[in-house]
């Protein structure tokens, strides 16, 4: 079976260690390119407010079922070589990394608009909640306001 990423705690996956296994596909003597998206805790709300840390849940198997399939369709179009999904989840401070998207493929043409339609699509249909805890102590869990 395909590595297609997944849910994994904090501290136990880097982008170094990801780029390390797209490497060990042999389909990458087909790409002419890898994109990535590191998607990390903002420091501020949309409203303005300063975030002190953010907390990520996940249901993990069901996760990891939706990036499977999102890595799937990606991966079987033609120009793509490798689509990767890894979600991090528990407790971060401002800046951390808690997203990894990546794509290899044929061209930039080609990697640039999956690894966009990757990041949509998580976004849209993973099933991960976020709580953003503010530096006054309140918190709430977050809603895509993008």
């Amino acid at each position: 079976m395909a590595d297609y990423g997944g849910i994994y705690e904090i501290g136990t996956l880097t982008l170094p260690q990801i780029l390390e296994s797209l490497h060990e596909n042999p389909r990458l003597r087909e790409a002419g390119a890898i994109a990535s998206f590191i998607g990390i805790v903002r420091g501020q709300t949309y409203e303005g407010k300063k975030v002190a840390k953010l907390e990520v849940e996940a249901y993990k198997e069901k996760a990891n079922e939706v990036i499977a399939r999102i890595c799937g369709d990606l991966s079987a179009r033609t120009g793509i070589v490798d689509a990767r999904i890894y979600h991090l989840t528990g407790s971060f401070n401002v800046s951390d990394d808690i997203v990894y998207v990546v794509v290899a493929g044929r061209s930039r043409k080609d990697v640039f608009p999956a690894l966009i339609e990757a990041v949509e699509r998580y976004k849209k249909e993973l099933p991960v909640w976020k709580k953003e805890i503010l530096t006054d102590g309140t918190s709430y869990w977050v809603t895509e306001k993008e």
